[in-house]
């Protein structure tokens, strides 16, 4: 389970911001990270039952609590959460999960993040395509239950060779293709999170297989793997 005392580090993390507090109390990071490292397997270990991750390790897949500041505004060193990523193995496979743990702001995702140029115009060939399918997924009791809506980045009209008349205009629109489900403090620190982690990623693998599907075919239905 996520130990109180990992998001009380966040917290505090967050309110202090710098370098010299992050020294003084580094031996709580210290038991926080391998709390999380904990927490990561598991899920791990749940997932790896019903899906082929790439992923091995906890710690392998935690992103670094130190910021890259040299392009941005903010100068702050630290991310006051902790979080991890696992992608599905092999290119038969697609999608990707996202588990972001930080004080009054947890939540986890999956779905398709960042589809390159050929991925994104595939993606949007089968929607207008293959609307119908495509409301059935996104309408069905898993999703509907468990994330709510698609979300992600949108362009502000019509994708370029699209008409902006096109009944599947707002699905056409996404740039991203993502499902979010947000937790409240409590929930994370439950005995079962990781359970519940797991439950939640494992009932989008309809919406995984047939994204698949279309991503590993041409318009026609031939594999271009």
């Amino acid at each position: 389970m996520i130990n109180p005392t990992t998001l009380h580090f966040l917290s505090e993390l967050k309110l202090n911001n710098n370098k010299d507090w992050f020294t003084v109390h580094k031996s709580d990071y210290t038991l926080a990270l391998e709390n999380m490292i904990e927490f990561a397997d598991d899920v791990i270990a749940q997932m790896s039952k019903h899906d082929v991750l790439e992923n091995t390790s906890g710690k392998k897949s935690l992103y670094r609590i130190y910021k890259d500041v040299r392009f941005s505004k903010d100068k702050t060193p630290y991310n006051p959460r902790f979080s991890f990523g696992l992608q599905r193995a092999s290119a038969e496979r697609r999608g990707g999960y996202y588990v972001h743990i930080e004080p009054g702001n947890s939540f986890i995702g999956c779905g398709f993040f960042a589809p390159n140029p050929e991925d994104l115009k595939r993606i949007r060939l089968d929607i207008a395509s293959n609307y119908d399918e495509w409301e059935a997924i996104l309408q069905s009791k898993n999703i509907k239950e468990n994330f709510g809506t698609l979300t992600g980045e949108k362009v502000l009209t019509a994708p370029k060779g699209f008409s902006k008349d096109h009944p599947a205009i707002e699905l056409l629109r996404f740039k991203q293709y993502l499902l979010i489900r947000n937790y409240t403090d409590a929930e994370v620190m439950a005995p079962d999170f990781a359970t519940e982690v797991n439950r939640v990623l494992k009932s989008v693998r309809g919406y995984f297989d047939y994204m698949s599907e279309v991503l590993t075919t041409n318009v026609n239905g031939e594999s271009v793997l």
